[in-house]
């Protein structure tokens, strides 16, 4: 700005870093929350997998497959656990970088707070010398014309308004030098800060996309392991064979290999008729 007590474009680049810093915290919080479903998101795959009954009576190697099912679905929580570890350092490195740019700019802010108040008073008391200068001219000066009864007296107060009017230019002069040092020491500091929050507007954009870089990598890693957790089960029901079931089951429970005698016919009813009695059929293995 042309006026030189004008903070107006200082003010906006201030604003702009805070809300960067903002920005960082809602990522931050974003984080946190994430962190806070995906643990509760691994706990109950956990309690599910181990409480809940998922084909306890299975036989064989559909069991085996089932146990694998379970195994891994709890593995896919304890990643999903990790992964809420995970999501927290990285919230709490987001907290520090943005904490540390904090400490960092709060210094220059403080350097520049200063040189401002400084130049702000300087200006001032600049302008008030210079007012004084111009209203230093006496009034009574117009009273020569009418007597010369006050000619003495004007002409002391005249000298002395000279000696004075001298003090003040001279004063005046001092404060705009004063003022000029300051102005120029100001724009130095205003330029080195500038370019101090240019680099931390660089540095925190640089970060904040790398973090976001970093939090997707996360996710597509954790769907990598989560899918070779799945594709260990999907290999072991590969291996589920159902004749091998059928047979275990029947190998398991079976209760012989001769099947039952059939029942023969024997009259009670004329025990007079000489009826030969009918055999029983020789008992031969049976397949299942």
């Amino acid at each position: 700005s042309t006026d030189l007590t004008s903070t107006v474009g200082y003010d906006s680049i201030i604003q702009h870093l805070n809300d960067g810093r903002k920005n960082c915290k809602e990522f931050e919080d974003f984080l946190k929350e994430r962190a806070v479903i995906e643990e509760k998101y691994g706990k109950e795959l956990i309690n599910l997998s181990k409480k809940k009954p998922c084909g306890q009576t299975e036989l064989n190697t559909l069991k085996r497959s089932l146990d694998v099912f379970k195994r891994q679905i709890d593995n896919v929580g304890q990643g999903h656990i990790q992964l809420a570890q995970m999501l927290r350092e990285e919230a709490k490195k987001m907290e520090d970088f943005r904490e540390k740019q904090k400490l960092h700019r709060k210094k220059i802010e403080l350097i520049m707070d200063a040189i401002h108040k400084n130049r702000n008073l300087q200006y001032k008391k600049t302008m008030e010398v210079m007012q004084t200068c111009c209203c230093s001219l006496p009034h009574g000066a117009t009273v020569f014309c009418f007597s010369l009864f006050y000619f003495w007296q004007l002409f002391l107060k005249l000298a002395q308004t000279k000696s004075a009017l001298e003090d003040s230019d001279r004063s005046y002069q001092q404060n705009v030098t004063t003022l000029e040092k300051i102005r120029e020491e100001w724009q130095k500091e205003h330029i080195r800060a500038c370019e101090f929050f240019e680099s931390q507007e660089c540095e925190r954009i640089n970060y904040f996309r790398n973090a976001l870089w970093l939090h997707v990598n996360q996710l597509s890693l954790d769907c990598v392991q989560n899918d070779e957790k799945y594709e260990e089960i999907r290999k072991s029901l590969e291996m589920c064979s159902i004749e091998k079931d059928v047979d275990f089951f029947v190998n398991l429970r079976k209760t012989g290999s001769l099947a039952p005698a059939p029942v023969v016919y024997e009259n009670y009813y004329n025990t007079q008729r000489n009826t030969p009695a009918v055999r029983s059929p020789i008992t031969v293995p049976i397949s299942r």
